[in-house]
Parts: structure tokens; C-alpha cells; sequence
């Protein structure tokens, strides 16, 4: 409890330290990527519309991928990166991982005090009032931009948040042409048919052919993901500009913008359910 007398005295840096960790802690998507090195459990429940990894990769020795995450300059975004980007340097050369090289990719339109920190590339935001105060919509839009500039030297790309933390070494999920992409129990294609249908057509098939995912966390080919990024911006951004199409998916409207992406260029993920922990649903990390 801090009282009068202490009016006017430097605050602890613990305290500081305390503070921060609090409201980190307080997100409303603190997301954990994880994956089980020696529990199985749910293994079963998996969709993989391949065939299982061997043992021998689920430790590692896949192909590398990259990791990037899409930022903002706010002092929020800023310590979110800062702790993301600790946490892959901790666990990027740990037996098991199959992770390369870092980008965060800024979407400010200019260098912020996180340069010389952090491995970044600069990219522009979208035009003033182009994303309604949605400011995820510069997501697919910063993509677009740093697949077309940028030097990725891994065939694979891990599509990050600021929010994310690596608890344990992560391993190339993906197999093949196959990107995987964790499954999320509040995105459901299937329950907004009559909506889907304004963006993805009868002809090309059942809406079940549009995963239950988001672009995050998603691994995937970086030569699939240059065809799909452009069209996900231009599904987002009409999504966007349809007041029903809004209303209904309201802060997922981008996961689902790159859903339906996906499946308009035949691109189906396989399902990892132990790709991603979410507190406070998941208790455990394995």
C-alpha cells in the first residue's frame, strides 16, 4: 500500500516490473504457443487430412519457418513484441525447434525505438479511414507489402501475434502443401452460411470447406501464402464494408476474411488443437 509519505520518492523498478507484467497479463488474448514435446493427449481429435507426422518429427528436423508478426507503433504493441521476441530467443535453439528467423513487420509507415532491438521491416499502413477504426485490417494489408519487399530465406512462414509466447520449442507443423493452423471454437463458417455465401460461392463448394481458423497462428508455405495474402486483404476489406457482414463477425472479421481466402484458393490447413493454449480455458501447459 503506498501512502502520503511516499509522495514524491522514486517508484521501485520492481514494482514497475510488477505493473507491466500485471496488465500483460490482463490481455484479452493472451495466447500461449505450445507444442507437447511428451504429451500426446487429443491426438485422436486431430484433423490431419494427410497422415500423422512420424515421432521423429514432432521433436524437430522439419524445415525451418519464419516467424513474423504484424505490429503496430503503440507503446502496448511495443512491450508485447518486446516479450514475444524474448521468448522465440529463448526457444528458437532448443532441441525440437524448428524456427528461423524473426520479422516484425510495422505497419506504422515509419522506424520506431524497437529497431535496432528487434529485427523489423516497414511497411504502410492502409489509407486513412480505409479500416474504420478496425485496426487488424492492416494485417492482411502488411503482408501483402512484406512478402513482395522482403528476403525470407526459410520455405515457411509462421504467422504470429504480438500477443503469443513460445513456452516450449515449436516444431514445423506443416506438412507438405499443407499449412496447419490452430482450430478455433468460435469461428464457425458453417452457422453464417447466408453471409459466407456473399464471399465464397456456391460454385466453389460446401462452407465446411472453409476451416475454423484465423491467419494466426498458421504455418504455411511462403509461395501459397503470397496467392492467398492479396486476397484476404480484398475478402476483408469487403467484408468490412458490408454493415451486416460486420455486425456479425464483428472483432473476427479478419480470422474470417483469411478463412475464406484460404478456401477460395483450394488451400485446406491441417487442425492442431495442441498448436496454441488459451487461458483461461486451457490450465495446463504439458
Amino acid at each position: 500500500m503506498i501512502g502520503r509519505k511516499n509522495v514524491g520518492r522514486a517508484v521501485s523498478p520492481f514494482l514497475l516490473v510488477l505493473l507491466a507484467f500485471g496488465f500483460f497479463l490482463a490481455t484479452y488474448n493472451l495466447l500461449i504457443l505450445v507444442m507437447h514435446k511428451t504429451s500426446q493427449r487429443g491426438t485422436e481429435e486431430l484433423n490431419d487430412p494427410v497422415t500423422a507426422r512420424p515421432d521423429s518429427l514432432m521433436e524437430g528436423g522439419g524445415a525451418k519457418f519464419h516467424v513474423a508478426l504484424t505490429a503496430t507503433d503503440a507503446p502496448y504493441s511495443k512491450w508485447q513484441c518486446r516479450i514475444m521476441y524474448y521468448w522465440y530467443k529463448k526457444m528458437k535453439d532448443v532441441p525440437g525447434s524448428d524456427m528461423g528467423g524473426f520479422t516484425r513487420v510495422l505497419h506504422s509507415g515509419k522506424p520506431d525505438n524497437l529497431m535496432e532491438e528487434i529485427p523489423t521491416v516497414i511497411v504502410d499502413p492502409l489509407p486513412e479511414g480505409l479500416d474504420r477504426g478496425y485496426i487488424v485490417l492492416n494485417r492482411p494489408w502488411a503482408f501483402v507489402q512484406w512478402l513482395e519487399k522482403a528476403t525470407v530465406e526459410e520455405e515457411y512462414i509462421l504467422m504470429a501475434e504480438p500477443d503469443h509466447i513460445f513456452v516450449n520449442p515449436l516444431p514445423n507443423l506443416a506438412h507438405g502443401d499443407l499449412p496447419a493452423g490452430f482450430p478455433f471454437f468460435y469461428i464457425k463458417p458453417a452457422d453464417h452460411e447466408r453471409i459466407v455465401r456473399k464471399y465464397y460461392p456456391e460454385e466453389k463448394g460446401p462452407v465446411t470447406n472453409i476451416d475454423p481458423i484465423g491467419n494466426s497462428p498458421v504455418i504455411i508455405k511462403k509461395s501459397i501464402l503470397e496467392k492467398i495474402a492479396p486476397t484476404w486483404m480484398n475478402v476483408s476489406l469487403r467484408m468490412k464494408d458490408d454493415p451486416e457482414t460486420d455486425k456479425a463477425f464483428g472483432w473476427v472479421l479478419e480470422m474470417y476474411g483469411y478463412a475464406v481466402a484460404s478456401a477460395l484458393h483450394g488451400v485446406k490447413h491441417i487442425l492442431r488443437k495442441d498448436f496454441m493454449l488459451q487461458p483461461p480455458w486451457d490450465l495446463e501447459v504439458g
